[in-house]
């Protein structure tokens, strides 16, 4: 088990290299395990560095050229404990009756009745399923991965080449970013994380996951969220942040506020590997990532 993430030298870590001028962190080639080596190296590299860092630099508090450098994702604010779930909050979404109305939109499920399996059974379902054309073209199901006991659960939006082929979800460069991400708030897939996506196979391409796809495929992701009963959601990327709300805005809309899906408090942010590609949302997400963590800690 490797040791505990002191998120406070994980993030100063990275300031710290933006202001050396050591704005890359490259993940290519490296294991899931040898990502997270880089929080462990924070200790040290804090300590040699630590003269660079101004008086006004918060120990907890990651500069926007954080994911920068690390390559990034997005979003949010923190909320009070008055602005939790539940609340009457501006901060909590409440929607409005028969509006983006979280949780509540009707999706057609496969044939079998989803709601009466076990999570092994729906495993299994999910293996064979053959729903939709993605069926025809995918090497494999990609279901789960991380604790099916976890307090939280991140849902992305398609599997890419990566993980067609090797049947998990977030497992090329994308998903050693969340890896980060969330062992920036003392978060991991191994013991606090389940990870899945809203459609089980690969769209070709890579391309955006179709709304019939969709539709056919949600069943079993809710039944997951059914079975996993986690604590709080975080929803990656902007299909998945519209099923979940049921709010068709864009993700920069969605963004900042706790929603609920069937009871369970859920957050939105942006995908892992739009960050890669736009590291304009690195501060953002590390706003979102504060927001969950608050919701996570009760305050």
């Amino acid at each position: 088990m490797s040791d505990p993430i002191d998120t406070s030298d994980f993030a100063r870590y990275l300031r710290q290299r933006a202001d050396l001028g050591l704005d890359e962190i490259f993940l290519e080639g490296l294991t899931r395990d040898e990502v997270l080596k880089v929080v462990a190296e924070a200790r040290r590299s804090a300590a040699s560095a630590a003269a660079r860092v101004t008086a006004s630099d918060s120990a907890g508090e990651m500069d926007a050229d954080f994911v920068a450098a690390a390559a990034s994702e997005s979003s949010s604010r923190v909320l009070s404990q008055s602005e939790r779930p539940g609340s009457r909050n501006p901060g909590y979404e409440a929607t409005p009756s028969g509006q983006d109305k979280p949780g509540t939109e009707e999706i057609s499920a496969p044939e079998v009745d989803l709601t009466v399996l076990n999570y092994h059974e729906l495993e299994s379902v999910a293996g064979s399923c053959e729903a939709c054309q993605l069926a025809q073209g995918r090497t494999q199901v990609v279901f789960s991965d991380g604790n099916p006991q976890a307090r939280l659960m991140v849902v992305g939006e398609a599997p890419g080449a990566n993980e067609d082929r090797t049947g998990v979800p977030f497992v090329g460069q994308a998903g050693k970013f969340l890896d980060l991400l969330l062992a920036a708030v003392d978060l991991s897939r191994k013991d606090s994380v389940y990870i899945c996506n809203v459609l089980k196979c690969r769209p070709p391409g890579n391309r955006d996951p179709m709304s019939d796809e969709i539709e056919r495929c949600s069943p079993f992701l809710k039944r997951q969220i059914a079975l996993v009963a986690p604590e709080v959601i975080l929803a990656v990327g902007t299909f998945a942040a519209q099923l979940l709300t049921g709010a068709n805005r864009p993700l920069g809309k969605l963004r900042g506020s706790v929603y609920a899906y069937e009871g369970v408090p859920l957050v939105v942010t942006y995908h892992p590997a739009a960050l890669l590609r736009n590291a304009g949302w690195t501060r953002s997400t590390w706003d979102d990532l504060q927001l969950l963590r608050q919701v996570m800690d009760g305050s």
